[in-house]
């Protein structure tokens, strides 16, 4: 942007008269203003476009011209005579001092220079001395920044942590000139973490063991896997990512079981998430087969044989037990050879399972089930990225979308268009069961996800400053300025779409399973992973990280904790009050060890994979 400023000055001069006029002067100034709307309202990886409205519209931060506001001011045409005098008074004057000074003696002259030059050893002195203490404070971290310059000059910077989930926030390269220095700076935390990481040691402090460790490995007695097979199973694993994942857990398990040969599976295309992606995109499949190769046997398609055969479908019964497959199943397979399964989620109980069975089902998703390079590639990138200044970081999985408020009734904090349009989306789904849903009864009954306001209340209350690092592992939360309380409260909050570059999420794009194992890889390896209500990918990255040495994993207590809010909203408690209440709620929800235990009902019951306790981790004595 260029600001012209015109100047024009003319004089005319005559030498028998003094006849002169200065022409007008004008100056305009149009000075650059930064103009860079932002909103973290973007489209949920877990939405399609359709269901926008016009509240939910997208910016990006731009480098915009402010509006041209033009000032001109005109001189009156100054006479010769005036003119003269304001010269003269402008022109500088010798004064006596400065006439003196020429005659100086050269002693005096020698004695001011050596002052001057011991000044001038006395400044440099002090700047070195401010330079060493400099780098000790802030050193390392300026030091980061220079080695993540290869990063920023790559493609595209870091993006502000205010705009972390916009689908359309990527920088364009003239732009991210002019932003990366601050960009970079804001990243790397310089300004906001220098104080907190030796003050976290409570916080990011992982829960104890108690003596647990894994214990999956197949025992020593373990039976060659011989070549005879009484069919082939084929699977669609269902849902979205993590529900297909543990229905692949469960159909080798149903495989080992029925001594059948597992066709690798295909997974759900057409659920509500629409994604396109294989098996092979999602996961590292060769891995897959040779880690369970002295389990089951594992082909990638029918052989040539089968080809031709109709298989025979069959919907398994949730929650069965081993019974079930080898008293009703097996003899199908043997008869028809290919078995076709149309469900997988949930089609073995969570408890009352064999112990070889139940390792066998940790050994498929904490072994087998690794995740294609290109997304632990970028995960591990991702994870760096969050810790590039050194510290930890908070995976937070917020689970506030509208499709889960409109299926639970939830919507505390909304306006009542927002109500309205969230009932009728329950109404509008068929096999969402529950249509007439008293939100604030079951809100009280801690059946609803935390808000965003609430999710911040909590954060701060256990103790966690400002200056906190978070991923944000969901996806566009629902409702208009729902995310302020969190947004200002918590400013460090990043997402897969802010931490990378275009180039790096080119080849996730349409594929949103494939963005769920990207936030998979970054929540798993978090110093603390938070969730705001018990959903498939909560299940799933907890019931790891306990198998993991117990990472930190924080379970909020919903009825307890809203209760507390209430009160501290109509207060009736002071913020101390409510701290103290918040942590002491808590206390023992970080994510260590218990039992799991028999519900009276299976799908009441906590599920194996949100806690592999009793099954993959055994008590050493």
């Amino acid at each position: 942007m260029a600001n012209n400023n015109h100047y024009q000055n003319s004089t005319t001069t005559s030498s028998s008269s003094t006849t002169s006029a200065a022409d007008g002067l004008s100056q305009r100034v149009n000075s650059p203003r930064f103009s860079g709307p932002m909103t973290r309202r973007a489209q949920s990886f877990k939405r399609n476009n359709t269901n926008n409205n016009n509240n939910n519209t997208h910016h990006e931060i731009d480098v915009l011209n402010s509006p041209r506001s033009e000032h001109t001011e005109a001189f009156d045409s100054i006479p010769e005579k005036k003119l003269t005098r304001l010269t003269q008074r402008l022109q500088p004057k010798r004064s006596a001092a400065s006439g003196n000074l020429e005659f100086v003696g050269l002693e005096k002259k020698k004695r001011l220079g050596q002052w001057m030059f011991f000044a001038f050893c006395g400044l440099c002195l002090f700047l070195g001395i401010v330079k060493v203490s400099v780098n000790g404070w802030f050193g390392s971290a300026i030091e980061r920044i220079g080695l993540d310059q290869d990063y920023w000059d790559s493609s595209t910077s870091l993006k502000n942590p205010t705009d972390h989930i916009s689908h359309n926030n990527r920088y364009q390269d003239d732009e991210e000139n002019d932003v990366k220095q601050t960009l970079v700076m804001v990243a790397s935390g310089i300004v906001r973490d220098q104080d907190h990481k030796d003050d976290f040691t409570g916080i990011w402090t992982k829960p104890s063991s108690g003596n647990y460790t894994q214990c999956i490995n197949r025992p020593k007695s373990h039976k060659k896997l011989d070549d005879k097979t009484n069919g082939y199973l084929l699977i669609n694993a269902n849902g979205g990512l993590n529900q297909m994942r543990f229905g692949i857990c469960d159909m080798v398990a149903v495989a080992k079981i029925m001594k059948a040969t597992l066709v690798l599976p295909s997974l759900d295309h057409t659920s509500y998430w629409a994604d396109e992606s294989g098996f092979k995109d999602l996961f590292d499949w060769k891995h897959f087969i040779e880690t369970l190769k002295d389990d089951i046997h594992i082909v990638e398609a029918l052989p040539p044989a089968y080809a031709g055969v109709e298989p025979f479908a069959k919907t398994p019964i949730s929650w069965s037990k081993v019974s079930y497959y080898k008293m009703e199943i097996v003899p199908l397979l043997k008869h028809h050879k290919v078995v076709y399964f149309t469900h997988t989620d949930s089609r073995i109980a969570n408890n009352g399972i064999p112990n070889s069975i139940q390792k066998l089902r940790c050994r498929v998703n904490y072994q087998a089930l690794k995740y294609s390079a290109p997304i632990e590639e970028l995960g591990k990138t991702l994870v760096a990225r969050m810790r590039q200044n050194g510290g930890p970081y908070l995976a937070l999985h917020l689970r506030y979308e509208k499709d889960m408020l409109a299926f639970t009734g939830c919507s505390h904090n909304l306006t009542a268009e927002e109500d309205d349009e969230l009932k009728r989306m329950r109404y509008e789904v068929s096999h969402w069961k529950e249509k007439e849903i008293d939100g604030s009864e079951k809100r009280q009954m801690g059946g609803c996800p935390l808000t965003p306001r609430e999710t911040s209340l909590l954060l701060k209350a256990l103790g966690f400053p400002p200056s906190t690092r978070i991923y944000l592992v969901a996806g566009e939360a629902y409702g208009n300025g729902t995310m302020q309380a969190l947004n200002q409260d918590f400013p460090n909050i990043f997402s897969h779409f802010s931490l990378s570059t275009e180039r790096e999420l080119k080849p996730f794009r349409n594929h949103q399973n494939m963005l769920a194992g990207l936030d998979y890889v970054v929540a798993l390896q978090s110093d603390v992973f938070v969730y705001t209500y018990d959903g498939n990918m909560a299940k799933a990255v907890q019931g790891h990280r306990r198998f993991e040495d117990f990472k930190t994993t924080i379970n909020p207590d919903r009825m307890n904790f809203v209760k507390l809010v209430d009160e501290l909203d109509e207060g009736k408690i002071s913020w101390e009050e409510f701290s103290s209440g918040v942590k002491k709620v808590h206390e023992d929800r970080y994510g260590g060890p218990y039992i799991r235990e028999a519900g009276e009902f299976p799908k009441l019951e906590e599920s194996f994979y949100a806690n592999p306790l009793p099954g993959c981790l055994c008590e050493e004595k």
